[in-house]
């Protein structure tokens, strides 16, 4: 079943403003922990990040943070106001895991044609065999639109579904990959590059990577898309067999704040060994938007990093109107 759909008014985010807003959480540009080796860590820790074409996110001037987010790199930003409540290590490149499958859906979707059917190959097996990827369960031979796909994609963190969306929409791995990474500049994510459609960790854990004031601009752009809203805020999507077309497939949402934290619609997660626990998450409440992100939260379960984006949120929203705007 679908849950509510919540609308949101956004807007592009540009000029997220580092340097003084690394000490807001608590962190220091020079700490890296697991991110990218130093000569690749960015540079912007004390100048803020500048595309004409969009509109700066203000400061918050605010005293404290959220407590007990332990999180390498994280934001807050308040979508109404337009204000970057709180950040750690806001420009730090990191490795993001399956947050790398939002790009993946944008690329698709803004190709259009959702009602394309798409062959599962038998290529599929070997991929998700060779990086011990996510599986969706796509069997080869079944016939599914790519929308159906997306929903393998979002929900379940079907590294399967990436590999075929890629192959049919790039087409082939290269042409996606250039597509990715050509959209990513245009949102102004100038500090984030794509290896592969998935965020599995090749040709190393670190070549596919982003920063938190990068996810920002991704979450909004994403958000805007209602193909996208309609699928991340799903706790499940069940998909019937059609004889002879395809099989039937339950998929369960990955994100742990959806169906447990009220106002959440969105929007990923992800993991692997270096990247450790991310989400990308928003929620409504009061009429009041929160954007966030959390990359390297400590794998203290399954569910660290949403538990991380709780404590988050949970201090966003106790925020009065007027510190937060």
């Amino acid at each position: 079943m679908h849950r509510a759909i919540r609308l949101a008014t956004l807007a592009s985010v540009a000029g997220l403003m580092a340097g003084g807003l690394a000490a807001c959480g608590g962190g220091h540009a020079g700490q890296h922990g697991a991110a990218r080796p130093a000569a690749h860590v960015s540079k912007q820790a004390s100048h803020p990040a500048v595309t004409p074409s969009l509109p700066a996110m203000q400061v918050a001037q605010l005293s404290s943070g959220p407590a007990k987010v332990k999180a390498k790199g994280a934001a807050l930003a308040d979508l109404g106001s337009m204000r970057l409540l709180w950040s750690r290590h806001l420009d730090t490149e990191r490795p993001i895991g399956s947050i790398t499958k939002v790009m993946t859906a944008l690329v698709v979707i803004r190709a259009g044609d959702l009602n394309r059917k798409i062959r599962i190959p038998k290529a599929v097996l070997n991929y998700v065999a060779k990086y011990q990827g996510e599986s969706a369960g796509l069997h080869p031979g079944d016939v599914l639109t790519a929308r159906e796909l997306l929903a393998a994609l979002l929900l379940p963190s079907g590294c399967d579904a990436a590999y075929v969306l890629a192959m049919t929409y790039g087409p082939g791995m290269k042409a996606f990959l250039a597509k990715m990474n050509a959209t990513a500049k245009q949102l102004g994510m100038l500090h984030t590059h794509f290896t592969s459609p998935d965020g599995l960790p090749y040709p190393t854990e670190y070549s596919t990577y982003s920063t938190p004031a990068d996810l920002l601009k991704l979450g909004i752009a994403a958000m805007k898309s209602k193909v996208i809203r309609s699928l991340v805020d799903l706790e499940f999507y069940h998909l019937r067999k059609v004889r002879g077309v395809h099989h039937a497939y339950w998929w369960d949402n990955t994100n742990g704040l959806i169906g447990n934290y009220r106002g959440a619609v969105g929007i990923k997660t992800g993991y692997t060994d270096a990247a450790l626990h991310c989400l990308l998450f928003e929620a409504i409440r009061g009429g009041r938007t929160l954007l966030g992100v959390v990359l390297g939260s400590p794998a203290t379960g399954v569910d660290a990093a949403s538990q991380a984006a709780a404590r988050m949120l949970n201090w966003g929203f106790g925020l009065k109107p007027a510190s937060a705007g």
